[in-house]
């Protein structure tokens, strides 16, 4: 059980932190992406492209790479002409499916006071004068 809020004088997120660099590849925005697409079932490499607009071939590629050094993604090299590569989750990779399912459902509870939030923050960046109540 993390106890991070319990204890707040525990210096966690220091750079010095041995967790530090490993939330912070977590929480990169490709690798939760990635690793939810995973969620469904071993994917090659264009098929997990295909479902991540935006990235492009060298953020997933090190992203990948990344994950899989962590022990989080498998990699296996399929034998076929040509020859293809798919990447699946491994059992610790799956253990962070809970944890991700949640945070995409707290995101879609919460869509609509987040984008009300971002209007009024946006309307007063716009007018920086207004009095705010």
């Amino acid at each position: 059980m993390v106890t991070v809020m319990s204890e707040p004088n525990e210096q966690v997120f220091f750079a010095a932190c041995a967790t530090r660099p490993i939330l912070d590849q977590i929480a990169n925005k490709w690798t939760i992406m990635i690793l939810t697409v995973l969620c469904a079932r071993p994917q090659r490499f264009n098929a997990i492209k295909r479902q991540l607009e935006g990235v492009s071939q060298k953020a997933l590629t090190q992203a990948l790479r990344r994950l899989e050094r962590n022990g989080l993604v498998a990699r296996r090299v399929v034998p076929v002409s040509p020859v293809a590569v798919e990447y699946s989750l491994t059992p610790l990779g799956r253990s962070l499916q809970q944890p991700f399912e949640a945070l995409y459902n707290w995101t879609r509870e919460h869509l609509p006071a987040l984008e009300q939030a971002q209007r009024e923050f946006d309307r007063r960046s716009t007018n920086p004068h207004e009095e705010i109540i």
